[in-house]
């Protein structure tokens, strides 16, 4: 049974940092494209990261471009999410998903249930 479980969500000043982390269990995790989703209030699930199987320099929304890192450790079967300099409207709730052949899909294959990510102004 796959499982994608995510952490380090939380309350945060605008400004400030935070680090997700996103471990995966039941399946070989280096055989697979991870990705960040966020969906906030009333919006649509957006990919915010993503990174191939081997890691690399990673995909990136606009709005995220130079403040958020997306990284993994195929030992550990986790991936990160480091966000900086974060902003009200990044507040949403954010998932981990696992897809074997992204980026030649749109469509991930897994998801974790989710992590509150709240900004305040």
């Amino acid at each position: 049974q796959v499982q994608l479980v995510e952490s380090g969500g939380g309350l945060v000043q605008a400004g400030g940092s935070l680090r997700l982390s996103c471990a995966a269990s039941g399946l070989t995790f280096s055989s697979y494209a991870m990705g960040w989703f966020r969906q906030a209030p009333g919006k649509g699930r957006e990919l915010v990261a993503g990174i191939k199987q081997s890691g690399g320099s990673g995909y990136y929304a606009d709005s995220v471009k130079g403040r958020f890192t997306i990284s993994r450790d195929n030992a550990k079967n986790t991936v990160y999410l480091q966000m900086s300099t974060l902003k009200p409207d990044a507040t949403a709730v954010y998932y981990c998903a696992a897809d074997h052949l992204w980026p030649a899909t749109t469509t991930f294959d897994y998801w974790g249930q989710g992590t509150q990510v709240t900004v305040s102004s």
